[in-house]
């Protein structure tokens, strides 16, 4: 995909710098952020600012071409977080100790198990920048 980088930067601006679904802030992880279609392009989503935000890889490949996911508690399909319209704190919360993520509503609850937000290696490498200082980022994120 080729996006302007004017586009680029102030996408990446809008979104701290940082995963729009796991927060994982860019400078952290050392590795450049991609930039995620909220809705597929193979489902219509167009390569556009309102359709676009920055996500980790880990999160953009697990995500894939998903716009939906069942919410473990009740079973029932509801659509994936979307870190352009939803506010981050409306559906998840850090753990005490910062190293796991939290679904508070079906859409969070859905999202982080879809795009495996907990998985071992993830908390693992929280833990790792909780102890540097570098996590979690400010709990008023978008």
């Amino acid at each position: 995909m080729t996006v302007a980088a004017g586009l680029r930067r102030r996408i990446a601006k809008q979104a701290r710098h940082r995963c729009g679904y796991c927060q994982t802030q860019e400078i952290v992880s050392g590795v450049p952020l991609t930039l995620e279609h909220i809705l597929p392009k193979s489902s219509g989503g167009q390569s556009v600012e309102e359709n676009l935000w920055l996500s980790c890889r880990l999160c953009n490949e697990a995500k894939g071409i998903s716009t939906e996911a069942a919410d473990p508690e009740s079973g029932k399909l509801v659509p994936l977080f979307n870190p352009r319209t939803q506010a981050w704190t409306d559906h998840f919360a850090w753990s005490e100790n910062g190293t796991i993520i939290v679904g508070k509503t079906p859409v969070g609850r859905a999202t982080v198990e879809a795009l495996s937000l907990n998985s071992e290696l993830r908390v693992r490498a929280r833990a790792i920048w909780v102890e540097a200082g570098w996590h979690p980022p400010e709990r008023n994120t978008k």
